[in-house]
């Protein structure tokens, strides 16, 4: 899921009631790379007029030349037969659906981090969460040990992507990423459509390494699969065998996706036993606040120079000795709500580039935590059951 590593939070969130599950997960697409902009194909254009139509075939709206070429650069490159790439190729379908799903949402749209929050952590999924980790308490515990991430993050992430394997998206992967890479929506602010024709490639790979056809993916409307919504290349790259089975599987094996998902932070600069996050206060000068957000998620200050700038820290921050970041995290017409950012806070963002994102992991894992912790005090404290008849 490295799919380049841009920290920025771009599409803005939507108050609750306009916040659909696909434009949701729109916002949670993980790991799509940003990507300078290039020539925009002029099939797009016709898709994106035609957002809600049905989908078709790929093939009925762009160039069937281009498709080739790509197959032919594509087998030439890795070695393929041409035969085993261009007819899958060819059996895509340009989907309406995919094409409006990847637009951000309306501009002027306020963002809200306590609506945004209260989606991921609520009673449901803190109690979806915490079943998630009794029944997999050993595959966490066992990457915690190995990757230092601690379990509450692994969960956090897993419980935010996907509920736990409740919501892993009904797309084909082939014609999520077919339609993203030939026929990308011409007005968003970034074309990403060479990062999909990339992942497109990787999907192939994935499937000939797991002789599988590459049309039975399903994940997200941008491509994004299992337990913990890996794009293709992220598959390829970081996941592993965590269980020793001799297969990865992150759709139906929770000990791959969880040591998938601590091995993509730990590659992401993740360190063990540091902090996320702390609480922080900022200046009331708007010119001193705009300059310590201007890292963005990024560490870049230290706590002294934050102290120096008028940022009151929590003594756990002041006695923290690595670069920070001050995340803000605007609340509609609300005053924002603030935190300093770690390198792992950074990391997480590595997962997504939302600070808004990492931060819902963060909560909702130590929510799910403090649900672990309350039903094992529970249990220990219960009287033992009364059984025992004098005869």
């Amino acid at each position: 899921m490295t799919e380049p590593c841009r920290p920025t939070p771009t599409r803005p969130l939507l108050p609750p009631r306009l916040l659909t599950l696909p434009l949701l997960l729109a916002l949670l697409a993980p790991h799509a790379a940003d990507a300078k902009p290039p020539r925009q194909h002029p099939a797009a254009k016709a898709g994106a007029a035609n957002a809600d139509a049905a989908p078709h075939p790929l093939t009925d709206a762009i160039d069937r030349a281009e498709l080739a070429r790509y197959a032919g650069e594509l087998a030439a490159a890795n070695g393929w037969d041409l035969g085993a790439v261009l007819p899958v190729l060819e059996q895509a379908q340009l989907v309406p659906a995919v094409q409006r799903l990847v637009q951000p949402a309306p501009a002027g749209t306020a963002k809200d981090w306590a609506a945004y929050r209260a989606l991921f952590v609520e009673p449901k999924r803190i109690a979806a969460g915490a079943a998630f980790w009794q029944a997999n308490a050993a595959a966490l515990a066992r990457a915690e040990a190995q990757y230092g991430v601690p379990a509450e993050v692994v969960v956090g992430i897993v419980g935010v992507e996907t509920y736990y394997g409740r919501i892993m998206g009904h797309f084909r992967v082939l014609d999520a990423l077919a339609t993203l890479g030939f026929a990308y929506p011409p007005d968003t602010p970034r074309d990403r459509s060479p990062f999909f024709r990339e992942q497109l490639g990787e999907l192939f790979k994935l499937a000939r390494r797991e002789g599988r056809d590459p049309a039975t993916y399903l994940g997200s409307y941008a491509g994004a699969m299992g337990l913990p919504q890996f794009m293709p290349g992220s598959w390829n790259r970081h996941a592993v065998d965590f269980d020793g089975d001799g297969h990865i599987d992150l759709i139906n094996d929770p000990a791959d996706a969880i040591g998938s998902v601590a091995h993509y932070l730990a590659e992401s600069g993740w360190q063990r036993g540091l902090p996320t996050d702390f609480d922080a206060a900022l200046p009331v000068d708007t010119s001193a606040r705009a300059r310590l957000l201007t890292p963005d998620v990024k560490p870049s200050f230290t706590a002294a120079q934050l102290a120096a700038a008028g940022v009151e820290l929590s003594p756990a921050a002041q006695r923290h000795a690595g670069p920070l970041a001050v995340v803000e995290l605007q609340n509609g017409a609300a005053a924002p709500s603030y935190v300093l950012g770690t390198e792992n806070f950074y990391a997480i963002t590595q997962y997504n580039h939302s600070s808004y994102y990492a931060m819902a992991v963060v909560e909702l894992g130590r929510a799910v935590h403090v649900a672990v912790l309350q039903s094992a005090a529970a249990a220990t404290s219960a009287p033992a059951s009364a059984g025992t008849n004098d005869q």
